[in-house]
């Protein structure tokens, strides 16, 4: 029996195990990945908006957080595969056939990108489809390239392109971008980048790598083929609490609903970071709310209603 059980090892997770740990409470941390970090490791561009710590990317940024990891004194567990969870019950099953136990539930589970779901989309990952631009512009530059999308993360994903591809194509389904007005001011300033409103991928074509997207136009009957060599898909993400459905309240997006104090619907089980914060998903929102479900839990511990 431990007293809190934290799901997941992103920057939420473990602000939450330092201030549990150092709040005396008596923590395991669970994350199924090999490494922790989250959607860290998907940062390749400066960390310039995190207060009083700047880092040249995410992995620079995590080398500063494995320093105050690795002085705490809660449990991690790495590379863990949850079977099942009973929220009301605070009981956790893992595939390894152990069962753990606690007084409090933090979920840390973070996010993961929202696909497509069209054909191409999962045979061409590593073989034309774009994860990073920022790492992997070397790669593509020379290349003609399509990004999918409306947000900021497409238009700054369409501009990092542009300057090493001939041609950038932004496909979108909406009448106008979503993406900040100065992506867009930039956007239209630059020649080598068509925008497509109204449009959608519906297909990847290629052999051994990525040769074609085949578009659908709002305004067209038919949809058509354009040659590209990279697609970067960049539609959003979506919070991971299918393992949670049905056991606590969640919008209809997916994200668990929180109070001020981060719990759910449950009681004694919090959720903290981007699962329950699809306004401001940021370090920063992800770390204080880490810090405030460790001391309300603290709080009930050492002063039980």
């Amino acid at each position: 029996m431990h007293d809190v059980i934290i799901i997941g090892a992103g920057p939420a997770g473990l602000s939450a195990a330092l201030w549990c740990d150092d709040l005396g409470l008596d923590t395991l941390v669970l994350e199924q990945r090999d490494v922790v970090g989250g959607q860290v490791h998907s940062i390749h561009n400066p960390i310039e908006n995190y207060l009083a710590a700047p880092a040249g990317n995410g992995t620079e940024f995590l080398d500063k957080l494995s320093e105050s990891v690795s002085k705490a004194d809660f449990d991690l567990w790495t590379g863990v595969e949850i079977e099942s969870v009973d929220l009301k019950a605070r009981r956790i099953l893992l595939r390894s056939g152990e069962e753990l136990h606690s007084i409090a539930i933090i979920i840390a589970t973070g996010v993961r990108r929202r696909r497509l779901g069209i054909p191409g989309e999962e045979e061409f990952i590593g073989h034309g489809i774009i994860e990073s631009p920022s790492r992997d512009r070397e790669e593509f530059a020379g290349r003609d390239v399509c990004v999918i999308g409306g947000g900021d993360a497409a238009a700054e994903n369409a501009l990092l392109l542009a300057d090493v591809c001939p041609t950038v194509t932004l496909v979108h389904r909406s009448k106008k971008l979503k993406a900040r007005p100065t992506f867009v001011q930039q956007l239209q300033g630059l020649h080598c980048i068509t925008v497509f409103p109204e449009s959608r991928v519906i297909r990847i074509l290629g052999r051994e790598d990525v040769e074609a997207v085949e578009i659908q136009r709002k305004d067209a009957l038919k949809p058509f083929q354009m040659a590209v060599r990279g697609v970067a898909i960049r539609v959003g993400v979506e919070p991971n609490t299918e393992i949670f459905a049905g056991q606590l309240e969640r919008d209809e997006q997916g994200y668990a609903v929180v109070t001020s104090q981060q719990e759910t619907s449950v009681t004694n089980v919090f959720a903290v970071g981007d699962v329950s914060n699809p306004v401001a998903p940021t370090i920063s929102g992800a770390v204080g709310a880490g810090a405030t479900a460790a001391k309300v839990i603290a709080a009930r511990l050492q002063h039980p209603a």
